[in-house]
């Protein structure tokens, strides 16, 4: 997503944020939380994490191929597929090595990092014919950072877990500047043990990551994060035509709103970047959005909730195609009010 996540940054219960170390110093120096573990744990997991590697990206699209160079920057020794021949050329061009299908990632890596539109298309690739109970590797662990449905998730890392492989959901947020930068926000779901040996890759690829809870987890709250900045836009752009309307400049109504409780990283982050000078460039498309909402909704669906504002977020969201079409920045949104 663009930049509207506020989130501090800890992975299992410790601030965990990108120290700029070399990549054999951090995986050094992973995070233990909950109950203290003694000297064999940590050589136990220090054995493990040295021992991973190779990583295979599966999704090689303007995040995926962000993440994969960061990793590749870190230490890493990366293997790549995307069905699309321009993610895997432009991928190769950078450096990153092009397997000929996802079988061969299973096989060779010691970690696969996702990076997929949605969730029929992780669940394809992880339980279809091609998939990692085909033939994966040992000890197998798995990265869905795409946001998804944690539903689909959970029933996911059930299937995967009889094999010994390990599915932990880590969403981001900050779009294809920060997976080019390693500066992305992961929010991650998994067990404490999977998400500590998986500490060195997320490291490689994000500069804040929180721990919320087991499996599905990541995935739950991402959508309450992209739901709240699908809401905060709508209200924003209300407040702002308000205001305007009224004679007060919007730039300086911003400057207002960030001094008081009524801001949000829309308001902080958002409208000065991509919507007051027109831009309208964040990399995140109202397609991606609409469907992240959708997802929101399916959730509070699922768990029988009344839930009358999100319902008109929805609706707005749906509703908007001729102002803002699927092609277009998801900060358009904004145009209902501001055209």
């Amino acid at each position: 997503m663009g930049s509207s996540h506020p989130l501090t940054g800890c992975v299992a219960g410790k601030s965990t944020q990108n120290t700029g170390q070399p990549h054999s110093a951090q995986r050094r120096s992973a995070p233990v939380s909950g109950s203290q573990r003694g000297a064999a744990s940590w050589r136990r997991r220090f054995r493990e994490t040295a021992d991973m590697r190779t990583i295979g990206v599966i999704g090689l699209g303007n995040m995926g191929r962000g993440m994969a160079l960061s990793l590749r920057r870190r230490g890493f020794t990366v293997m790549g597929y995307d069905p699309a021949p321009a993610a895997r050329e432009a991928s190769a061009a950078d450096g990153i090595v092009i397997a000929e299908g996802p079988s061969a990632l299973w096989r060779d890596c010691e970690a696969v990092v996702l990076s997929l539109p949605n969730p029929e298309v992780v669940d394809a690739v992880l339980l279809g014919p091609d998939g990692p109970l085909h033939g994966a590797k040992s000890g197998l662990l798995i990265v869905d950072t795409s946001t998804s449905d944690p539903a689909v998730t959970r029933r996911i890392a059930a299937a995967l877990e009889p094999a010994g492989i390990d599915l932990i959901d880590a969403p981001v947020s900050g779009g294809p500047k920060g997976a080019h930068a390693a500066t992305l926000t992961m929010v991650i779901g998994g067990s404490d043990r999977a998400v500590a040996l998986a500490e060195p890759v997320l490291a490689a690829m994000s500069a804040t990551r929180v721990h919320v809870g087991g499996v599905g987890a990541g995935h739950v709250t991402k959508l309450a994060n992209n739901l709240l900045c699908a809401a905060h836009l709508i209200t924003a752009a209300e407040a702002v035509r308000m205001a305007k309307d009224a004679g007060v400049d919007p730039e300086r109504l911003l400057a207002g709103i960030n001094a008081g409780s009524g801001r949000s990283g829309v308001t902080q982050v958002n409208f000065p970047t991509w919507v007051l000078n027109g831009a309208f460039d964040s990399g995140f498309t109202m397609k991606l959005m609409r469907k992240d909402v959708r997802l929101a909704e399916s959730l509070i669906g699922a768990l029988d909730l009344d839930l009358p504002l999100s319902a008109q977020v929805g609706r707005l969201w749906r509703d908007s195609v001729e102002v803002a079409p699927d092609d277009a920045d998801f900060n358009a949104i904004v145009k209902l009010q501001l055209a």
